[in-house]
């Protein structure tokens, strides 16, 4: 599997007009920025790391495999502190259980991490997770900034029916969503404290 290089990505999009910078990793020509999720000042919720946590992931910003199937998934957003201030070179580390709800326990298959840009910006590839006996699709997200303390959280999915009957679930977590070509673009803007 080829990697292309953030910079490389970003670069090739803003020459080709597909991004524009609009205080905030990229939005789509034409479309509104997304409002910071949650509210500055607010710190991103704490979640539980779960069982399947697996130390020492690869760094990378494409999780998906060729052959792999499930819908495809654009994750980006940016890092901020509670004043609303970019945290660079945040980490990101991700892992996730596969379109069927299984994870790789073994390896590191839908497993990696990245780090934020300048501007606090992240972007990673996957695919949207699928369901698993007593849990709603989610995705697992370590952050931790040069000078903050480690956020474990989980992102969720909205309108996903799991959503109501998962005991972990919650609601200031949903990555905003929208289709995208033949995948989904999800944003989400976590809060450091």
């Amino acid at each position: 599997m080829t990697y292309m290089k953030r910079r490389t990505l970003l670069t090739a999009g803003f020459a080709a007009g597909l991004l524009l910078p609009a205080g905030s990793l990229f939005v789509a020509a034409g479309q509104a920025r997304a409002e910071v999720t949650p509210a500055c000042g607010a710190a991103t919720p704490e979640q539980t790391e779960g069982p399947y946590f697996t130390p020492n992931a690869p760094l990378k910003t494409d999780l998906h495999e060729p052959g792999m199937k499930g819908e495809q998934l654009r994750m980006a957003g940016r890092v901020l502190d509670s004043h609303c201030r970019p945290v660079s070179r945040a980490l990101l580390e991700v892992w996730q259980a596969d379109a069927d709800g299984v994870y790789d326990n073994r390896g590191y298959r839908l497993r990696g991490h990245v780090f934020a840009d300048e501007a606090g910006g992240w972007m990673i590839d996957t695919i949207r997770p699928g369901r698993y006996p007593g849990r709603t699709p989610h995705i697992h997200v370590k952050v931790k900034g040069p000078t903050t303390r480690l956020l474990t959280t989980q992102l969720y999915f909205p309108n996903d029916p799991g959503n109501a009957r998962d005991g972990i679930y919650d609601p200031r977590l949903l990555l905003q969503l929208e289709q995208r070509g033949e995948g989904l673009l999800g944003r989400y803007d976590f809060v450091l404290s």
